[in-house]
């Protein structure tokens, strides 16, 4: 699953494909939308809100409305030119929004739905502060209550857990864990400073937005300290990389770690 600098960076691609142009058609190829025309509207722009994404449009009623998509495992928005061939079968296709200059299309996409811009509250209102939002004391502040809240519960089911901090994934949970220093596996009470973890994971999904991937070494022929190095030596210290699973029975993830950089809690 897109991780939130990866979901970051398709709504900036929308945005400079999208925002304060009027569609000249729409085409929702799901059961709930399918009678639905946004011709006429007004892109105002694209938000996130972790790995959720939000168009905001103003119909040509003058209706605030916000098209909710989510990437789930396999979507993906792509941007053509008007006219243009579309880069990917039509049948994976669930939503097109064409302007005068290109077209976007959302291919399988795992959510689809469209909303009053003041209900967004309604589907993202139960996360927990956005990494890479406006990220003010008062987020930061509820992002470290939330994560300390349940001392003994595991760090990285914690970490991936969106109700405690929106936009880290798989990738991020291994990287930050590194960075810091701490061991996914150990209880959140084992990290030292818990507030210095948040923004190191906020400054690792910075980092990845505005590299276009994950650059955590700044070395791209070794761009990550451990994720998916399982068996490889720890690149600061040689140690071979662990791999685990972390993250409630059924909805299990793997993370990686290495055992001499990050000791297990005693």
């Amino acid at each position: 699953m897109p991780e939130g600098d990866a979901v970051r960076r398709t709504a900036d691609r929308l945005d400079r494909a999208l925002a304060g142009a009027t569609l000249l058609a729409s085409d929702f190829r799901v059961p709930q939308l399918a009678t639905t025309d946004l011709s006429g509207a007004v892109v105002e722009r694209t938000g996130t809100h972790g790995k959720h994404l939000l168009t905001r449009l103003t119909t040509a009623d003058g209706v605030p409305l916000t098209l909710h998509t989510h990437l789930k495992m396999e979507g993906s928005w792509r941007v053509v030119r008007a006219g243009e061939h579309w880069p990917g079968p039509a049948h994976e296709a669930r939503v097109a929004l064409r302007t005068d200059r290109v077209e976007a299309i959302g291919f399988r996409l795992g959510l689809v739905e469209l909303l009053p811009t003041a209900g967004e509250d309604a589907v993202v209102g139960h996360l927990g502060p956005d990494l890479l939002g406006a990220w003010t004391p008062d987020d930061e502040a509820t992002a470290l209550a939330r994560l300390v809240a349940v001392p003994e519960r595991v760090l990285g089911e914690a970490l991936l857990d969106q109700t405690v901090v929106a936009g880290i994934g798989t990738i991020w949970l291994a990287e930050t864990c590194f960075v810091q220093g701490a061991h996914p596996l150990g209880p959140v009470a084992a990290v030292a400073d818990p507030l210095r973890l948040l923004r190191r994971a906020r400054a690792l999904l910075r980092s990845g937005r505005e590299h276009g991937q994950p650059l955590t070494t700044g070395n791209r022929r070794d761009p990550v300290w451990v994720y998916r190095r399982q068996r490889r030596p720890c690149l600061r210290c040689g140690t071979p990389i662990e791999a685990g699973t972390v993250g409630p029975p059924g909805r299990e993830r793997t993370t990686y770690w290495c055992p001499r950089c990050q000791p297990a809690p005693a």
